[in-house]
């Protein structure tokens, strides 16, 4: 980790950069937002499961976005409490909108950083985390953090995305794009989707916080949209690397990848809809 730090970007500038990135697209993500936590919903539902919450648990769910798994967490604990962190304000009032819509009165949201957490040591009783780490300047500093607020015995529950093979939802157009564009190679350690994918990579990092009993649990679930266009306007609204490549396609060469992502999406077209497969790896540590 010591090496990921010294050659990384600056770190505030990566931070300035997802918050940016994240308020620039909030957007997109409220309005694809119940196709998204249907899709995902399984990836939280097994960190829940793993956080053995109590009915007055404190929770903290960082790096939460528009809420989730943390809205699922407060349903089931009406005497708890829950925290819904993100570096993105913009997000985090689609999150308080939810709470609201929901009835959901023992939630607060908080804009914060996951590497410097504005909350007391030993103060909260499960931390969870579903697809932060990836984007985090610093994972270990993070992890600390996570470990530093956490009650002796409190469980800290992510999830990361899996190999890249596993997710052909994200690489059949982050693949065709680089196909046709020139895409800078990122520096060592910088936020990415698969960053955090390698085996035993979250394990260790947990391990370094002096997290104990660290179990990892594989979850996959497809992604499911109505149709391969359908899933063409999901990527380019919400995902910036899609996006940001697309940016430096010419109009025919756009034109191209699109009809490639097409074709490529029509190969998982089951029962009338397009169904992508994901999986992701839910890591548990025991403060």
């Amino acid at each position: 980790m010591d090496m990921e730090t010294r050659t990384s970007p600056n770190l505030d500038q990566i931070r300035d950069q997802q918050r940016e990135t994240w308020d620039k697209f909030s957007a997109g993500w409220k309005k694809w937002d119940a196709m998204v936590l249907g899709w995902i919903a399984p990836f939280g539902e097994a960190m829940i499961r793993h956080a053995n919450l109590r009915e007055d648990a404190n929770v903290l769910d960082i790096a939460a976005g528009t809420g989730e798994p943390g809205l699922s967490a407060a349903a089931r604990m009406p005497r708890g409490r829950v925290t819904v962190t993100d570096l993105a304000e913009h997000m985090l009032e689609v999150a308080a909108e939810k709470a609201a819509q929901r009835g959901l009165r023992n939630v607060e949201t908080r804009v914060c950083d996951a590497g410097a957490l504005p909350f007391a040591d030993a103060s909260v009783d499960a931390v969870l985390c579903r697809f932060g780490f990836m984007f985090f300047p610093d994972v270990a500093v993070a992890a600390r953090e996570f470990a530093r607020v956490a009650r002796p015995g409190a469980r800290i529950c992510t999830a990361v995305w899996g190999e890249p093979a596993k997710n052909p939802w994200a690489t059949n157009i982050m693949g065709t794009i680089a196909r046709h564009v020139e895409l800078p190679a990122p520096p060592p350690g910088s936020p990415g989707l698969f960053r955090c994918a390698p085996a035993g990579f979250m394990r260790a990092v947990f391990a370094g916080a002096g997290l104990r009993d660290i179990v990892e649990e594989d979850v996959s679930c497809d992604m499911v949209i109505d149709t391969p266009e359908r899933y063409w306007e999901f990527m380019t609204d919400i995902a910036a690397p899609v996006v940001a490549g697309l940016a430096k396609a010419d109009e025919a060469a756009r034109e191209r990848i699109r009809a490639e992502v097409l074709d490529l999406a029509r190969a998982f077209l089951r029962d009338g809809v397009v169904r992508m497969p994901s999986t992701a790896t839910v890591i548990v540590g025991t403060r």
